[in-house]
């Protein structure tokens, strides 16, 4: 069974956003990043990634949305394999976010050291990631979680 892994918000002021999550909810931080496309936070609870996005382009949120929507951006799923999904996915009428894939640089085949996904459209306008290594801060199960990030098995 694919596993959610990932949720990602758009959000007006990230800095903000992630301090509430912080604070409030106990999540920690497992990293901070600027790029060409967004900037912001990756949080984590010790099972769960939620990344507090900030973009700085419509191609990269997604023309439908752009860069000043703010919400519920997109879920990701931990799958086994890339293919298979991409076959289940198109089966279920899905097809990739060429758009999206191609502004972030990532898709099908392309392997990167970490947060490597695939974005696809769903049902409703919801956009979905496929990742085969997951994302900071997630593991795949709780024996593997702590002997990596103690510090969070903890909280």
């Amino acid at each position: 069974m694919s596993k959610i892994k990932h949720i990602a918000v758009s959000a007006k002021d990230a800095d903000a956003t992630a301090k509430f999550f912080i604070e409030v909810f106990g999540m920690k931080e497992v990293g901070k990043f600027d790029g060409h496309g967004a900037r912001g936070y990756y949080l984590s609870d010790g099972d769960l990634n939620l990344a507090i996005l900030s973009f700085k382009n419509d191609a990269v949120a997604g023309a439908e949305r752009g860069k000043d929507w703010y919400g519920l951006h997109h879920i990701g799923f931990q799958v086994e394999s890339l293919d298979e999904i991409h076959e289940k996915l198109a089966a279920a009428g899905s097809h990739p976010r060429d758009d999206v894939n191609a502004a972030l640089g990532v898709g099908r085949g392309q392997r990167q050291e970490s947060n490597v996904e695939v974005k696809y459209a769903g049902p409703d306008g919801i956009m979905i990631d496929v990742s085969e290594t997951g994302w900071d801060g997630t593991a795949t199960s709780r024996d593997e979680h702590e002997a990596r990030t103690p510090e969070l098995s903890s909280a």
